[in-house]
């Protein structure tokens, strides 16, 4: 089971997300976000970095070179599309990144409207991730789970996380789900202090449960 932790905002967290073994971590290159990690994070301070969790930024509607540039200063492994991007710029950022393409699911979506969705993407990213769609437009972070049964019911064939409201109460949940491509999970609100502040008690805590028989 991998484990994706974003929104961090903090070098120290960054170090102790690797301490810990956590897969992935997420870092938040939208504005709009109380999670942006500009001026929190330096380039110059992830660069000099040498850790074994994977680092991805998270863009919304961001262009080709606007992300590029980002995985260049910041040394970023995987890119993370969290907005309307095009099948054409998936391909694009494939060639010399690994890309994570975001959806936002209705719970009023039937499942062959999910992979309706996802079928134009498939032979340009890496991985899909699923959260929860918000009310108010915006993209993510609505600490909110959407239906699994959606994507338990969807064929999807290519590995994904699920994203959206999920905390340490959900390990049994997490552990009972079923997909041939369940890659992992995506956590962020439901495991921090404050916006960009990460509780590490509850992420060893979600770890031992994820653990447990």
């Amino acid at each position: 089971m991998n484990i994706k932790v974003c929104g961090i905002t903090q070098l120290k967290q960054l170090q102790q997300l690797d301490g810990l073994n956590i897969d992935y971590a997420g870092f938040i290159f939208h504005k709009d976000s109380p999670r942006y990690v500009v001026g929190k994070i330096s380039k110059e301070e992830m660069q000099a970095t040498d850790f074994d969790v994977k680092k991805v930024g998270v863009f919304v509607d961001a262009d080709y070179d606007e992300i590029m540039e980002a995985v260049e200063d910041y040394g970023l492994d995987v890119v993370q599309l969290h907005g309307k991007e095009t099948p054409e710029l998936c391909e694009q950022l494939s060639e010399d990144v690994e890309v994570i393409k975001a959806f936002s699911i209705n719970d009023g979506l039937s499942s062959i409207s999910i992979d309706e969705m996802v079928a134009e993407y498939d032979d340009v990213c890496d991985y899909y991730l699923f959260d929860t769609a918000s009310k108010d437009g915006k993209t993510g972070g609505t600490g909110v789970q959407f239906d699994w049964k959606l994507i338990g019911k969807s064929k999807i064939e290519k590995p994904f996380f699920l994203s959206g409201g999920i905390g340490v109460d959900d390990a049994a949940k997490i552990k009972s789900f079923k997909h041939p491509d369940y890659f992992g999970i995506d956590v962020n609100s439901k495991v921090e202090k404050s916006p960009g502040v990460k509780d590490m008690a509850l992420l060893l805590k979600l770890k031992q449960g994820l653990k447990k028989n």
